[in-house]
């Protein structure tokens, strides 16, 4: 049989969809459903004084790699035998990872899974031979690469963040507008910020990009699906656009700008930082997650919450998107870039 009949047949797909789209957006479902939830339930548990909640959070934050993992193995449609035994994968490839867990966990979970789709059923003793390939490819790779990956997404995340202190306006810009985009495009800007460790300023920046695109996309296109689009795009995601954008680019120009006003507002006049998980400053208000990171970022760090922080808060990710993406949108009706149903759903 040719390689690639064989691989066909494996339903192993050497392209950057399999790769990173679908498996990246699979991570950061991943990690939704472990470290998010977890950080979340905790905070509500230590604003509530429930501690079984906090204990809740804690464990499920510790699956992060396991779920992520799982979740790549989901994506690649691996058999039965190959996604349980990622667990293992992913809990090496993010301990040994580091801050950078997440990147090396994306990589480390690919390559396991596809070395065991390749030996799934190929044998009398499937039952042996198959976790045993995935787990030993996994963890190998993850002693041997994970400590690297970790370190080279920590430095590149360290990068960006020292260069947004440094230059907190022109940083603020492009942070913003680059991970807002990121959002709306069937990537996955969670997971990205995840695997760079992206938190303080840029951290701040990336969140103020994020509400940008959702709840300017959100307001823009009211008059086209009412309620519900206010809803499925402002607290879910703005991607459900993603097909209109392809029909008339024109439209993505007003959340864009948005983010590249609110980008530099965040980090220069208000000092937003993200300092909770770093998955959260890609999440924009998608279930209110950054905006909870945010103020899980303040509890953690001692920081004493004043009433310029919430008035920060709420004009970066609710009103200034809102108004900014609404005024721009009208402009491109009038001038006939943006047309009747441009922006239906």
């Amino acid at each position: 049989m040719k390689v690639k009949e064989f691989l066909k047949k494996k339903d192993i797909e050497l392209s950057w969809k399999r790769y990173f789209i679908d498996a990246l957006g699979a991570m950061a479902q991943g990690l939704f459903c472990s470290l998010l939830i977890g950080t979340i339930l905790d905070t509500i548990g230590d604003l509530t004084g429930w501690g079984f909640l906090v204990e809740i959070g804690k464990y499920a934050s510790a699956m992060s790699g396991p779920a992520m993992a799982i979740a790549i193995g989901y994506a690649l449609k691996a058999p039965n035998l190959v996604l349980f035994s990622l667990a293992a994968v992913g809990s090496a490839a993010n301990g040994l990872g580091g801050a950078g867990g997440p990147l090396a966990v994306l990589v480390i979970a690919i390559v396991a899974a596809e070395c065991g789709k390749l030996v799934s059923k190929e044998t009398k003793v499937d039952i042996l031979v198959t976790p045993s390939v995935t787990i030993l490819v996994g963890v190998a790779l993850s002693a041997g690469i994970a400590p690297w990956i970790g370190k080279a997404a920590s430095a590149f995340g360290t990068l960006i963040m020292q260069a947004t202190e440094l230059q907190p306006f022109l940083m603020g810009i492009v942070v913003s507008v680059l991970v807002g985009i990121a959002l709306t495009l069937p990537i996955s800007s969670a997971a990205i910020c995840a695997a760079l460790g992206l938190t303080g300023l840029a951290g701040g920046a990336a969140v103020a990009g994020c509400c940008a695109q959702m709840v300017g996309f959100a307001v823009m296109s009211f008059r086209e699906n009412r309620w519900g689009g206010l809803v499925s795009q402002g607290i879910g995601t703005s991607m459900l656009q993603m097909g209109n954008i392809v029909r008339n680019p024109r439209i993505w120009i007003p959340p864009t700008v948005a983010s590249a006003i609110t980008g530099p507002l965040a980090t220069c006049l208000f000092k937003l930082e993200m300092n909770g998980p770093a998955v959260s400053s890609g999440m924009g208000t998608c279930g209110l997650v950054g905006q909870i990171g945010v103020y899980t970022g303040w509890v953690e760090t001692g920081h004493t919450i004043a009433a310029m922080d919430w008035i920060g808060l709420v004009l970066i990710c609710f009103v200034l998107p809102a108004i900014l993406s609404w005024l721009g949108g009208l402009l491109l009706r009038k001038i006939g870039w943006i047309k009747k149903n441009d922006l239906k759903l």
